[in-house]
């Protein structure tokens, strides 16, 4: 069967994404998916360069890092794209002074960042910092606004961690856009900037990279319309459902990981 993979053809460079595709998180740390870290090493042995393209807001890079590493992930920092970093990037760019409604381990990443006197609302997915008062305060310096900005760090509707199903930053990015009749930046997956900004990273066009992923709508539809191939893992928040998504087909299914890298690594 594995002859007739013309997905796999080709390839110079892999994105992954990482929550349901390496492990699924959890409150104790989360557990590796099988084969997952493996995986990743055979990619680095074969010279097949190689991004983690992560949504992940509850930590910073490091911390994040570090987590992969203590469950055998050989990955190191500069391998993790991710949407605080790039969130940064714009605020600079564009003088904006966020009030963030972030996970508290996330805080550090906006060190450098003037908070004062705040004209931007950046929502992560901050879990139990969710709120009614946060999400309330957070309305209300929008709703205050002449032209309000509201920056959110992905827009996933739910992930999976070890104990089940989590509301994602998206139901909350959807909730502040109703209230505030406003439309959200999002940096992060699915937006083509961020993909292209870890494509840069990687250092390969999109015709000759592959996006493996959880996420029908984020990964794979966000990485086919930068021109990337894409495959969608039957592991993390994967549901059956997703197989009769009406606008984004993947470039094929595969069980995880281990199993797509089998079969790109025969194609080299």
């Amino acid at each position: 069967a594995m002859a007739g993979c013309g997905w796999a053809r080709a390839v110079r460079g892999l994105l992954l994404d990482v929550s349901g595709v390496l492990y699924d998180s959890g409150a104790d740390g989360g557990v590796p998916i099988a084969g997952s870290a493996e995986a990743v090493r055979r990619i680095k042995a074969s010279g097949l360069k190689l991004q983690l393209c992560t949504n992940e807001t509850q930590a910073t890079r490091e911390d994040f890092v570090r987590k992969l590493r203590a469950l055998g992930f050989d990955i190191s920092v500069a391998e993790v794209t991710a949407p605080a970093p790039a969130a940064c990037h714009l605020l600079k760019e564009r003088g904006l002074r966020p009030r963030l409604l972030v996970h508290d381990d996330l805080v550090p990443e906006f060190a450098e960042i003037d908070k004062t006197n705040p004209n931007c609302v950046v929502l992560g997915d901050a879990a139990e910092n969710f709120t009614y008062a946060n999400l309330n305060e957070a309305f209300r310096l929008l709703i205050g606004m002449e032209k309000p900005v509201l920056i959110s760090l992905g827009k996933g509707r739910y992930y999976k961690e070890t104990d089940g199903l989590k509301l994602d930053v998206g139901a909350y990015m959807k909730a502040l856009e109703y209230a505030c009749d406003v439309q959200a930046e999002v940096v992060g997956k699915p937006a083509k900037r961020f993909f292209e900004s870890a494509l840069a990273e990687l250092g390969v066009p999109p015709e000759q990279a592959i996006m493996i992923g959880d996420d029908i709508v984020s990964d794979v539809g966000g990485a086919q319309q930068c021109g990337m191939r894409a495959l969608q893992v039957r592991t993390g928040k994967y549901r059956p459902s997703d197989e009769n998504h009406p606008e984004v087909k993947p470039d094929a299914y595969v069980n995880n990981l281990a199993e797509a890298v089998d079969i790109i690594l025969q194609q080299l």
